[in-house]
Parts: C-alpha cells; structure tokens; sequence
C-alpha cells in the first residue's frame, strides 16, 4: 500500500489506494488488451462486487472495451435468492449487463437437490465430498460456459489474496501438489472453448475488500453460504487468520513463496492433450470430464 503523510488513512486514500492495487496488479499481468470484452463473475457478495465496482471505474478509461456480469444460481435456497437481487441491483446501477445462468439451467439439479442425494447416498460417511466440492467444480463449468456463449475474451474472478493462499494448502493437504502450478493471476487454458481467467484482486486481502465496500457504501450479501462450514477450507481460514493476526504478511509471504517454486513445477509436468467430454462435449482431459464424472457418481446425470 503506497505512503501518505500522518499517521492515519483517510477513507478516500485507503479507496484510491486499493484501486491503485487491483491496477498494478493487472498491469504486471498482462490481464486485459484494451479492446477485451470482459465478464465478471458476481455472486452477490462483497469481493465480487467490489470487483465489479473497480473494473466499471478502470473500462470506461478504454472505451474499446466492455464490461457486463454473469451470476451463477446455484439452486441454495434462502441464500442465492437474496445474492442475485444485489448482484443485479449492483449491475443496474453502474449499467452493466446481467447475465443469469443456474446449475438447474446446465446440469438438471440445483445444490440443495445434489447435496440431498449425496447425504443419503454416503450416510455416516466421514470421507465422503464435501458440498462445496461439488459446487465448485459445477460453478467453474457453469462460469466457463456463459463467458463462452457471450464470447468474452476474459473470466474475471474475485479470488483475493486469502482464496489463493486457502487453495495453495488444500491442494497439498488433499495430496495434490502438481495443482499448485494453476494456481496463478492469468490461467489461458490450450483449447478455444476455454476462456481466460483473471485475478486482479490476487494480493489483496478480504479485510481490506470488505473495508473498502464500506467505506464506498457498496451493497453486497453478508450471510455465509449455509454449505460453506462443511468444507476442509473452513478450517484452512481459521488457522491462517490466526495465523495472519500473530505474525502479519504470513499470507501475502506464502503466496510469494509458491510464485518461485511454481516454475520448478511447470517443468515436470507434461502438457496434457485436451478431448472432448463423451458424455457433454466440453474439453476434459480424461474421456469424460469431472463434472459429468461428479454427477453420474451420484446417479442424477
């Protein structure tokens, strides 16, 4: 964060400051052309619509560019409701386009539908998925699909400094080290019905999110999604919070030190082959995609 002079932040200068942040951060990346059409993923709550708030200020500097917003309706009853309400009003407000897609749309089965067959299913089952498992392996298909239909140029997603540092540790704790090297603030995926994601709120942290969308008065849902503490990266949160308030930069300190080593990863692992999914059509590397694997596991594909 840049220095002001006095020992305290104004509002205003921690705004531009955060702004100045996201900026830098898209500039070292390289993540837009000034001629992109860019979708932004919203789901209603802070991060992502700060994200959408910020883009809508740094688009209307190249007017060659667009800008408009999908939301993704999970089918989670008395939360996703409220979620897309403010994503829209969001949207309307900074005249944005909303597009609206659902898993109900895509897959035939909303989450509260999926999660209730996979509790009768696995029964007193204690290594069973996790909700969220499921959720985001559908959400990253369902985001991919509607930037494809709406032929964006790039995915923008509102992963902050915390998402990433959280993913770094549950891909090592699930046994899955190789899946660091994706973890990263550009991902352009080798096959044409992939488009490129971006994270242009990679090294912020979600306290200074959330304390900018107060200070800029943005509207977002606060309620946790009711499925969330179900999931290993609860625990993961915990600890690096406490961890983050004993020793400050221990986050931001991770995420640097997983940037040297990713090169090193990239080099052992061999390019895989894309094919087309044999049950849906999308690109997957195995005969038959994840998502499709996911659901025919559970009998509701």
């Amino acid at each position: 964060m840049r220095a002001y002079s006095g020992e305290k932040l104004c509002g205003k200068c921690f705004t531009e400051s955060i702004e100045d942040k996201v900026r830098a951060t898209i500039a070292k990346n390289n993540m837009f052309k000034p001629d992109d059409k860019i979708m932004v993923a919203v789901s209603g709550g802070k991060d992502s619509v700060t994200l959408l708030h910020i883009l809508a200020k740094v688009e209307r500097e190249f007017p060659k560019a667009s800008l408009f917003a999908v939301t993704v309706d999970e089918g989670i009853r008395g939360y996703r409701d409220e979620a897309i309400k403010f994503a829209a009003e969001n949207c309307r407000k900074l005249g944005i386009e909303h597009v609206l897609t659902s898993f109900k749309e895509l897959f035939d089965i909303q989450l509260d539908e999926l999660v209730k067959v996979l509790r009768e299913r696995d029964k007193g089952e204690s290594d069973v998925l996790s909700p969220c498992a499921y959720c985001g392996v559908l959400r990253r298909r369902a985001l991919n699909v509607a930037a494809r239909r709406a032929k964006a140029d790039k995915l923008a997603l509102a992963h902050n400094l915390d998402d990433e540092v959280q993913t770094i540790l549950l891909n090592i704790m699930h046994g899955d080290a190789s899946r660091i090297a994706r973890v990263k603030p550009v991902l352009a995926e080798k096959h044409p019905m992939f488009v490129s994601r971006v994270k242009p709120f990679r090294e912020l942290l979600e306290k200074e999110i959330a304390f900018n969308a107060y200070l800029e008065k943005i509207e977002f849902q606060s309620v946790p999604c009711p499925y969330a503490s179900t999931a290993l990266r609860s625990d993961i949160r915990i600890m690096l919070n406490r961890m983050e308030e004993k020793h400050a930069g221990t986050k931001f300190t991770i995420l640097k030190s997983i940037e040297k080593i990713q090169p090193a990863l990239e080099m052992r692992l061999k390019e895989t082959l894309l094919q087309e999914c044999k049950v849906c059509g999308e690109p997957t590397v195995k005969e038959i995609c994840k998502p499709c694997q996911m659901l025919q596991e559970l009998g509701v594909h």
